[in-house]
Order: C-alpha cells, then structure tokens, then sequence
C-alpha cells in the first residue's frame, strides 16, 4: 500500500533550521565588519529566514500529516477514537479562542477610540488566533472524523 512516510518532513525541518541557523550567522559576519550589530535584517538574512519558515511549515505539515492519517493506508474504515480527553482539549481551545477573538476585538475598538494600536500586537494576536484554530481542526479531524480508505483499479473507466 501507500506509506505516509515522514523522511522527508525531517529533512524539510532540519534544513529550515540550518537556513535560521545560517541567517543568524549572516548577522554575526555583518555585526562583526560594522563594528556594532545592525538595527535591521539584511536582504540575505531575509531570504535565509523566509526559505527557512517555508522549508520548516513544509515538514511540520508533513509531521502533522503522517500524524493524522497514519503510517500506512490500509483499506477499510476506521472508527473515530473519541474519549473524554479530546473533549476537555476542545473546550479549553474553544474558550481560549473566545478570549483572544475578544481580545482582538477590544483591541480594535479601542484602536478606533484611543488612538493607533501597535500592528505587530495585532498580527500576533490574529496569528494566535488562527494558530488555535487549527488546533481546534487537528484535535477534531484526528478524535472525532471516521476514516476511510477507498481503493479503486488503476484501470479504472477515466480515460486518462
């Protein structure tokens, strides 16, 4: 059958942290021919960090990935696990996501009434709540969503 393996998710985490690694380095070199450290990134170090968070999101997909649907389809249908202990990580994600959605949401009205809040507080605070979000998806599609795996012929009557 197909496996789900997770070799190459390694390698995609491992080589984005060598990249992080690399850009770091990059800054050392440049603080260390200017005398003093920098106040911005360079264009290299920016090219490093980003090829670096791509590389890394790949192989923590590709984890979450071999995770979720196992190391080896098999055909048949598989029953959800359930239990008690997902429930109670549902709730907590569920009321941790009611507080940062209101949380955003008084930050913006207060934005609106007080003057400027920072961006960079906002995109953190957008960023945490998608990050629960899909914690939320996970922890739903592994505990609660049955599987099932479908085989077909290879000949089968679409004619590509």
């Amino acid at each position: 059958m197909y496996r789900n393996d997770t070799v190459l998710p390694f390698f995609g985490i491992l080589f984005g942290v060598a990249l992080w690694y690399m850009a770091y380095l990059d800054g050392l070199h440049i603080a260390r021919l200017a005398g003093h450290q920098p106040e911005e990134l360079s264009v290299g170090q920016l090219g490093l960090i980003t090829f670096g968070i791509v590389f890394f999101l790949w192989g923590a997909i590709g984890y979450v990935s071999a995770w979720l649907e196992g190391g080896e389809l098999r055909p048949g249908r598989e029953e959800a696990e359930g239990g008690a202990a997902p429930m109670v990580v549902v709730f907590v994600l569920a009321l941790l996501l009611v507080g940062l959605s209101g949380l955003f949401v008084n930050a913006v009205l207060y934005g609106l009434t007080e003057g400027p809040v920072k961006s960079s507080f906002m995109g953190q605070l957008a960023a945490a709540i998608l990050l629960v979000m899909t914690l939320l998806l996970v922890v739903y599609k592994k505990f609660f969503v049955d599987d099932e795996v479908l085989v077909e012929d290879e000949h089968s009557e679409v004619p590509w």
